[in-house]
């Protein structure tokens, strides 16, 4: 059966002047300026664009002004200026209200509403602006019948006060270095720094989104959409004021192998351009403002899915989401067996067994399965026999992926993709790019294309914040670009429990991401260690189970032991019964850094995941969304003792009261996770 991924929309071609937008000539004093209002369907998102000496918008929710005039342009390397004294030729506007297909996702459909204004200048360009009711975006298009090169990009987002914002810094480099060099090569990894924009240090960039509190509390998420040939935005605040600007990587000039096992690629020098392109028509990225009263609405937002391109991919048919037995984390630590653990077929044949009694789909071999800093995949140690395991998990209706670092796997794309996908693997990790400048989003539409065609998932580490790719490659189904769970294995001084809690607000907004969860070995904030080969969480087993519900993550790791889980069989069975994609998405409730509560469902069955902060404390659950009918709930909520091991919890199956609301304790660092079912 062949499935298609083109949203159904329906499109009404609207006049100039419609309700929607507006076109107000100023007087002689402004210089001929023009303002323009675009609406969003519901009209509480507006947006004033200005045409004059330069372009700018500006956004107001509900009459407050959420983001100041803020100046946008382009600058070719030959000194064109696309925004700078333009020349509007046309204004063109529409309105769309339809319904995205999104089997991959975390809900099975994604309405969405707009109003488009398209603004055509002298030059071969236009800048189009769209209105959504939860936020609003702009990109540059071309239509240059010549090569050309892009210099520069001016993208500022002004602010109208000194508001808060949640700044994940890019780890390499410091305030002690000024170049940003240095910081473009980074993993993209990070937890938030939250401080007012005036003490955002000027000389680190932070990569996105960035949430920043603007007029009466409302948050701002500033995000980017659609990237596909264009180097990735930083943002930079270099004067500590109130405005955030963007920042480009040049396209590199001279490349070297070297990093991590020799997989990598550094730049030793860059070109005096951003990006280059050989002519006809072209769509840079959206940037996208996300506008939210409530913290809860930006844990389900769908912006970045709604802006992304339209699958390229007609059959999804043998796209298979599900869970991967994961063998890194835990550091091939199996016990109980009469074989030496380690990377050998004797090892992945008991991941597999045990992948197969809970149901899991996957099995993947992380780093080790192939020769060390040879960085070819082709070359396979001794110890494994890959043909021999893929005919193993098979036979038990287990998949196997394979990790491949960047080098490696970009230096043969195509023979390693078809070499592989024929042996009846059904995926590849790729890790260690660590770059978002053009060439290197190339790759990773480039390894998605590929990749689609031999029928290959993909999960990308070592990677930029998701854009949208998996909407154009659905076979895309994870990305990292978290600080995940795999940093407690080296990080001893990090609040992880409140990273968790920033991350459903911020890093979520732009998509999956692969936080690698499940860890068996639990700590409370007094006993947590970082351990490598036996590594722990920060909080409870809840929180653990809490966070399969949480966390979007079409691809989803067991990160633990198999053996670890097999002796906690009772969570083990319910993680590996929880869906990886859902039906529909409801947050019950939340707030950045505090407390977050989301409910999904998959066919008849809704999942509840909750988490706290380090404080212990009840909440109360508002089940309303469950409409009319009996129900009950099989929850997993920390036990009385958690706060000393953190490990504890009850289990429960109550019934849903008529109120629908259920109260649930939990300790410091703590969670609950539920199953809802009719009765």
């Amino acid at each position: 059966m062949k499935f298609r991924r083109e949203p159904k929309l329906f499109l009404n071609n609207m006049k100039k002047n419609v309700p929607f937008i507006s076109l107000m000539l100023l007087p002689t004093l402004l210089l001929g300026q023009k303002q323009l209002v675009l609406q969003s369907p519901s009209e509480a998102l507006k947006m004033e664009i200005s045409v004059g000496k330069t372009v700018s918008y500006s956004v107001l929710h509900r009459g407050d002004v959420v983001l100041a005039p803020s100046t946008i342009s382009m600058t070719l390397a030959d000194g064109t200026k696309w925004g700078v004294d333009p020349r509007l030729t046309k204004q063109e506007t529409r309105t769309v209200s339809g319904v995205i297909a999104s089997p991959f996702y975390k809900k099975a459909e994604v309405k969405e509403s707009y109003n488009e204004l398209r603004l055509r200048f002298k030059g071969d360009y236009s800048i189009v602006f769209r209105a959504y009711n939860d936020g609003v975006a702009y990109r540059f298009e071309a239509s240059s019948r010549k090569p050309f090169l892009v210099a520069g990009e001016q993208a500022e987002f002004c602010f109208p006060e000194n508001g808060k914002a949640y700044i994940p810094y890019v780890r390499t480099g410091s305030s002690s270095n000024a170049s940003f060099e240095a910081q473009f090569f980074n993993s993209f990894e990070n937890v938030y720094h939250v401080a007012p924009l005036s003490e955002w240090d000027s000389l680190r960039l932070a990569f996105l989104p960035v949430v920043v509190e603007s007029a009466k509390g409302k948050k701002v998420c500033i995000a980017e959409a659609d990237l596909l040939s264009y180097p990735g935005m930083f943002l930079s605040n270099a004067s500590c004021s109130a405005t955030l600007r963007g920042v480009f990587a040049a396209c590199p000039k001279e490349v070297e192998q070297g990093g991590h096992n020799m997989l990598q690629e550094k730049v030793l020098a860059r070109e005096p351009y951003i990006a280059r392109f050989s002519g006809g028509a072209a769509a840079f990225p959206w940037r996208a403002v996300i506008v939210a009263e409530k913290d809860a609405e930006l844990a389900d937002n769908d912006m970045v899915y709604k802006l992304a391109s339209p699958s390229r991919v007609e059959d999804i048919s043998w796209i298979k989401p599900g869970k991967v037995m994961w063998d890194w984390w835990n550091d091939w630590n199996i016990y109980g067996v009469n074989f030496r653990a380690g990377v050998n077929n004797s090892t992945y044949k008991y991941y597999i067994d045990v992948a197969a009694q809970l149901g899991l789909e996957y099995v993947i071999l992380d780093e080790g399965w192939s020769v060390n800093k040879k960085a070819d995949l082709m070359q396979v140690v001794p110890e494994i026999d890959l043909p021999e395991l893929v005919r193993y998990g098979a036979a038990k209706n287990v998949g196997l992926i394979l990790w491949g670092g960047y080098y490696a796997f970009n230096r043969d794309m195509e023979a390693v993709c078809r070499h592989y996908s024929a042996m009846g693997i059904k995926g590849f990790k790729v890790d260690f790019m660590d770059r978002d400048d053009q060439p290197m989003v190339d790759f990773y539409l480039r390894t998605a294309a590929v990749a689609a065609k031999y029928h290959l998932l993909i999960d990308f580490h070592g990677a930029y914040k998701p854009t949208g790719l998996q909407r154009t490659y659905p076979n895309v189904l994870n990305v990292e670009a978290v600080f995940g769970l795999e940093q407690m294995k080296w990080a001893q001084s990090v609040d992880q429990v409140t990273y968790e809690l920033t991350i459903p607000f911020v890093r979520m907004v732009a998509g999956p991401m692969d936080y690698t969860q499940g860890a068996m070995r639990n700590a409370t904030k007094q006993n947590y260690r970082a351990v490598y080969s036996e590594p722990m969480s920060q909080g409870t087993r809840c929180r653990q189970l809490a966070q399969y519900v949480i966390f979007e993550s079409p691809l989803n790791m067991m990160c633990d032991a198999p053996s670890a889980y097999l002796s906690e069989r009772e969570c083990t069975g319910f993680i590996a019964a929880i869906p990886t994609v859902w039906d529909e998405t409801k947050v019950v409730d939340g707030a950045i850094g505090k407390y977050i509560s989301i409910a999904r469902r998959k066919a008849g069955e809704w999942y509840v995941g909750g988490m706290g902060g380090w404080s212990a404390g009840s909440v109360e659950v508002d089940l309303s969304f469950l409409g009319e009918g009996s129900f009950a709930a099989e929850i997993f909520r920390d036990g009385i003792n958690a706060d000393r091991i953190a490990r504890d919890y009850v289990k429960e199956t109550v019934a849903i009261p008529a109120d629908r609301k259920i109260t649930v304790s939990m300790a410091p660092g703590g969670g609950y996770a539920m199953r809802i079912f009719s009765r």
